[in-house]
């Protein structure tokens, strides 16, 4: 369904490279995960694969279309819904959506089987501006703008950043019903765990693709056994694990910290016992498994 070959692309006359040389293949019906930090390329690959921008290097196809020489083709068959809210805020709900149903010779009626679990929870609201409506509803008329000509892809760029919890469990859902329907959906995000409700991810830094699995396979790939660690002063316990010449790898995840050691037949006993000599108290240490974010952090370090 969507493939990229080799696809890079830079920007201004210095040439900062954005894409480097990236290989992907998406088959149909999968729900496939971009995951990484802001400015990783991510927006920049989706604008090449949805024609708004060319590629500077390789090449890519969508539905078995040329990025290039098919734009006209790839527009009529994805959906793309920007990171940054970009329909017309004076406009209500329902006329943007009657909107952009025009633009693809439809109506709002023809496709409304496609909309309807999304639309029936704005529908109450359509006669309101899209500006005045919270991030959670410009959420989801956005994705019933970019359903309305019943796309086979969809494009997806960080569309629940700045959105509040529910929402983004609420959209996550949807997401699955529109899989169910067979539509191959590729979206970025920059948080880590929504990684593991992809059928497969990529995690990407620096326009570069550091692995592509499954999330449980990429978990499953972690290298070391990992600690997570705590004490009465989490300051002193960083330095000293950033400093100590036993640790490979080591960094602060919410209350705790997370470590990896050199020696990897050290026993939990024994790395209590050292880190009391470091004059820590009340230390917490215990074995745990590795989450998305713990394998992406190794990877950079690699």
């Amino acid at each position: 369904m969507i493939t990229l070959q080799n696809i890079s692309k830079w920007y201004g006359k210095e040439k900062t490279l954005a894409v480097d040389s990236v290989s992907l293949s998406i088959p149909k019906g999968e729900l496939f995960g971009l995951i990484g930090p802001d400015g990783a390329g991510k927006t920049s690959i989706f604008r090449m694969l949805t024609t708004v921008l060319l590629p500077d290097g390789g090449s890519a196809t969508v539905n078995g279309f040329d990025v290039v020489k098919d734009y006209h083709q790839i527009r009529n068959c994805v959906g793309y819904m920007p990171g940054k809210f970009s329909l017309y805020p004076d406009l209500s709900i329902e006329e943007n959506l009657n909107f952009f149903a025009t633009i693809f010779n439809t109506t709002v009626e023809e496709n409304y089987d496609l909309i309807k679990d999304i639309y029936i929870q704005i529908e109450p609201f359509k006669k309101r501006r899209a500006g005045q409506l919270s991030g959670g509803m410009k959420q989801k008329l956005a994705l019933c703008c970019a359903l309305i000509h019943k796309p086979t892809v969809l494009f997806l760029d960080e569309p629940t950043t700045g959105v509040d919890p529910v929402s983004r469990k609420e959209f996550w859902e949807m997401l699955k019903r529109l899989k169910a329907q067979g539509i191959t959906i590729l979206v970025s995000t920059p948080y880590m765990d929504e990684a593991t409700l992809c059928d497969r991810i990529a995690l990407i830094q620096n326009g570069k693709i550091l692995s592509v699995e499954t999330p449980d396979k990429i978990r499953a790939a972690y290298p070391d056994p990992l600690f997570a660690i705590k004490s009465d002063n989490m300051s002193d316990l960083l330095k000293i694990l950033r400093s100590h010449p036993l640790v490979k790898n080591s960094y602060a995840f919410g209350e705790f910290a997370h470590a990896t050691f050199k020696n990897e037949f050290l026993q939990e006993k024994d790395l209590g016992e050292l880190l009391r000599h470091e004059n820590l108290t009340a230390v917490e240490l215990k074995r745990t498994e590795a989450t998305i974010e713990d394998c992406f952090i190794q990877l950079l370090s690699a």
